[in-house]
C-alpha cells in the first residue's frame, strides 16, 4: 500500500511548534508519557483478552521496552501491548480533536512561566507531542491485537505526517525517536545513556505496574532474547527490569514517599501537578480491598463538560479492569483520582455488574465517606489547603447536596460559604450558628450572581440594620439545592428575598405593633389599587419590614420558584410557568408616602398608574430582574424626568 502524506490540524500544528521551541523546562517528562502511553496499551490488552477469548494473542510476557541506539541517535519505547489500527493511528495521533483547543493554545502562549505551561499541558492531555522537544523526527510502528497488518506513522514536526500500512510489524506499539544532536552533546540530556534513562525510569515510573525492560550496559550475556539487542547487529545483551513494579497502594505508608505518590498520581491521572491531597485506605474482612485515592490542587479543564470521565481506576488482585470505574466514585466527587484494588470481584466484571455489584456498593459508600472525612480533617487541621481545595472544587462538591441525601449532612459541614460577617474569607454553618444572634431560627441567606449584586439588593436592608448574618450564595448550584436543604443543625435555611421578614424581639414588637397597625390602614387603599394597577406583573402590593432606604422591592412567597431558577430550567428546555411575585413598599420612603398622599387626592389621575408602573420597574431592576418592556420604562422615565424639570 503506498505511503499516504497528511497534513497537521492547524492546532497540532500550533501546538507541534510549542512543544518544539517554548513549552517545557523539564524535557525527561517524554519519557514519562511515552511510559504512560505503554502501561495503558499493555492494560488494555490485558483486560481484552480477559474478556474476549478469542482474541488469540499472547500475555504471558506483556513488558515495556526501552532501547537507544547511539551511533544512530535514536530512544526507542516499545510495548506488546493492544496497539492501534490504522484509523486509530490517523485519528489519535494526527489530530487533537478537542472543541477546546483554540482556548488551550491561547492559554498555552499567554502562560508566564514553564510551571504554568506543563501545568495546562498535562490537563490537556497529549503526552505524545512531548517527543518532538527532544526527537527531529518520531516514528511510531503500530498492530492492533488480532490484525495482520500493521501501521507505520512518522513525523518530523514541521506539518505533514505519513501513514503506510506494513505487513511485518509486531503486535503492540513502538515509539522511535531520532534525538536532536544538541541534546546529547549536554550529558544532561543525553537520552542514548543507559544511566540517564534510567535515572528517568526510576524518578517517574518506578511505580508502573508492568516490568520496564532494558539492556545491561555490560558484557555480553546468555540470558537474553535476539529482540533485546542493542540494535547494532552485536550479540545480544542481558536484559533487566529496571522499574521495581511495586503496587503503592499495597505498601506500608513509611515505605512510600511523597514524590512516589505524586508520581503515581501524575501517571494515572495525567495531570503534571503534585496532588493537594493523599488518603490511604484498606479495608479487611470479610471483603478486603485497599485503596489509593488523590485530591487534585487544580481542576481539568473539562470538569463542568458533559462527557467528564470520572472514577478511579479499578484492580482485581493488581489485574486492570477499568478506567474510571463510575460506580465506585458520584457525579459530585468526579475530581477524585486513585486506584481501588479488591481481592473478590469477578475479573471478567462490566460496567453493567459493576452498578448492581453489592460489593462495589459497598466500597462506594465507604470510599465517599472516607473523602469526606479527609476533607472535615483538612478543614480543621490545614486550613490553607482546605481553601484551596474549596476555591477549586467547592461548587462541584456542593453537587452532592442534590444527590446524596445519605451524606448531605457530612457535606454540609466541610462546605463554606461567603459572609455578610467577612468580607474577605468563607464561613461554614457550624460557625454561623455559633454566632446566631440569641433567639434567632433561621440560617438567612441570599442567592445572587456576585457578592456584590446581593450586598447592594434592598432585601439586605433590615439585615445590615439589625446586625443579622446573611450568607451570600453566587453559585448556579446554589439556587438549586437550597431548595431541597430544608434545615441545619435544627435552624432552618431561610431566603431573605422570600415571604415576610419579622426580625424585631418581642419587646420591640409591643412597641412598634400599634404603629404598624396604623400604616396599615393608613395605606389599605393605595395597596389595593396598586395590586389591580399592576395586576399582570405581581400578584400582591404590600407594606415592607424589610426596606430602610429604597422605596420598594421585589419579594417571592416562601416557596416560589426564583427567577434565577426558572431562567435555568428554561435554559434546560424545560417550560415553567411564569410565577407573579410581590411588590413591597417602605412606608417611610418620601416616594411611596407621596403617592399615597397623590393617589387620596386625585386618585383619577393617569399619571399615578405610570408613577406605580415606574415604581415597580425600578424595584424589579434592583432585584436583577428584566423589564418586560424597556423601552416603555425608559419613555415613561424621560417623560417624568422632563416635566420635573
Amino acid at each position: 500500500m503506498p505511503i499516504e502524506t497528511f497534513e497537521f490540524q492547524v492546532e497540532a500544528r500550533q501546538l507541534l511548534q510549542m512543544m518544539i521551541h517554548s513549552i517545557y523546562s523539564n524535557k525527561d517528562v517524554f519519557l514519562r508519557e511515552l511510559i504512560s502511553n505503554a502501561s495503558d496499551a499493555l492494560d488494555k490488552l490485558r483486560l481484552e483478552s480477559l474478556r474476549n477469548d478469542e482474541l488469540g494473542e499472547d500475555v504471558s510476557d506483556l513488558h515495556i521496552g526501552i532501547e537507544v541506539d547511539k551511533e544512530q541517535r535514536t530512544l526507542t519505547v516499545r510495548d506488546n501491548g493492544i496497539g492501534m489500527s490504522h484509523d486509530e493511528v490517523v485519528q489519535l495521533i494526527g489530530t487533537i480533536a478537542n472543541s477546546g483547543t483554540a482556548k488551550f493554545l491561547k492559554e498555552l502562549k499567554e502562560a508566564k512561566d514553564a510551571s504554568a505551561s506543563e501545568e495546562l499541558i498535562g490537563q490537556f492531555g497529549v503526552g505524545f507531542y512531548s517527543s518532538f522537544m527532544v526527537a527531529d523526527e518520531v516514528t511510531l510502528l503500530t498492530r492492533r491485537a488480532g490484525e495482520s497488518r500493521g501501521t507505520r506513522w512518522e513525523s518530523s514536526g514541521e506539518g505533514t505526517y505519513t501513514v503506510e500500512t506494513v505487513d511485518d510489524a509486531p503486535q503492540g506499539t513502538s515509539v522511535t525517536l531520532r534525538l536532536k544532536p544538541e541534546d546529547i552533546e549536554d550529558k544532561l540530556f543525553d537520552y542514548t545513556s543507559a544511566w540517564k534513562i534510567r535515572e528517568i525510569v526510576k524518578r517517574y515510573s518506578d511505580f508502573i505496574t508492568w516490568p520496564i525492560k532494558m539492556a545491561k550496559e555490560s558484557a555480553e550475556s546468555t540470558e537474553s532474547t535476539g529482540e533485546d539487542g542493542d540494535g547494532n547487529g552485536d550479540s545480544p545483551r542481558e536484559v533487566e527490569t529496571v522499574n521495581s513494579m511495586k503496587a503503592l497502594w499495597a505498601r506500608s505508608r513509611d515505605e512510600v514517599t511523597d514524590d512516589e505518590y505524586s508520581e503515581l498520581y501524575k501517571h494515572i491521572s495525567h495531570d503534571w501537578n503534585d496532588p493537594l491531597e493523599t488518603i490511604r485506605m484498606q479495608a479487611e474482612g470479610t471483603f478486603e480491598y485497599q485503596a489509593l485515592l488523590f485530591i487534585p490542587s487544580h481542576p481539568p479543564q473539562d470538569l463542568f463538560m458533559q462527557g467528564h470521565k470520572r472514577g478511579v481506576q479499578l484492580y482485581v488482585k493488581r489485574v486492570f479492569i477499568m478506567d474510571d470505574c463510575e460506580a465506585l466514585m458520584p457525579e459530585y466527587l468526579r475530581f477524585v483520582k486513585g486506584v481501588v484494588d479488591a481481592q473478590d470481584l469477578s475479573l471478567n466484571v462490566s460496567r453493567e455488574i459493576l452498578q448492581q455489584d453489592r460489593q462495589i456498593q459497598l466500597m462506594h459508600r465507604r470510599l465517599v465517606k472516607k473523602v469526606l472525612s479527609t476533607l472535615k480533617d483538612m478543614m480543621s487541621g490545614n486550613p490553607e489547603r482546605y481553601a484551596t481545595f474549596w476555591k477549586e472544587f467547592g461548587r462541584v462538591l456542593k453537587e452532592g447536596l442534590l444527590s446524596d441525601f445519605e451524606n448531605r449532612d457530612a457535606i454540609l459541614g466541610v462546605s463554606s460559604f461567603a459572609s455578610t460577617q467577612d468580607k474577605e474569607g468563607l464561613t461554614t454553618l457550624r460557625q454561623y450558628v455559633d454566632r446566631m444572634k440569641e433567639g434567632q431560627q433561621h440560617i438567612f441567606y441570599m442567592t445572587g450572581e456576585s457578592r456584590s449584586a446581593i450586598e447592594s439588593s434592598p432585601h439586605m436592608e433590615a439585615f445590615q440594620a439589625k446586625g443579622f448574618e446573611v450568607l451570600l450564595l453566587t453559585d448556579p448550584v446554589d439556587e438549586v439545592w437550597v431548595q431541597s436543604v430544608p434545615e441545619f443543625d435544627g435552624k432552618q435555611l431561610r431566603s431573605i428575598a422570600k415571604g415576610e421578614v419579622d426580625l424585631d424581639t418581642e419587646e420591640e414588637k409591643k412597641e412598634v405593633e400599634a404603629e404598624r397597625e396604623k400604616r396599615q390602614q393608613e395605606f389599605a387603599g393605595l395597596l389595593t389599587w396598586m395590586t389591580k394597577e399592576l395586576s399582570e406583573s405581581v400578584k400582591e402590593v404590600r407594606l415592607s419590614s424589610r426596606l430602610t432606604v429604597s422605596p420598594a422591592c421585589i419579594v417571592g412567597d416562601t416557596h416560589d420558584v426564583t427567577p434565577a431558577l426558572e431562567n435555568m430550567y428554561r435554559a434546560m428546555g424545560q417550560e415553567v410557568p411564569h410565577i407573579k411575585r410581590i411588590l413591597e413598599l417602605n412606608p417611610t420612603h418620601p416616594l411611596v408616602t407621596g403617592l399615597r398622599t397623590a393617589h387620596t387626592e386625585r386618585d383619577a389621575d393617569a399619571g399615578l398608574a405610570e408613577a406605580a408602573e415606574l415604581l415597580y420597574g425600578m424595584a424589579l431592576l434592583a432585584d436583577g430582574g428584566e423589564l418586560s418592556d424597556p423601552s416603555r420604562f425608559i419613555k415613561l422615565m424621560a417623560d417624568r424626568l422632563e416635566r420635573t424639570l
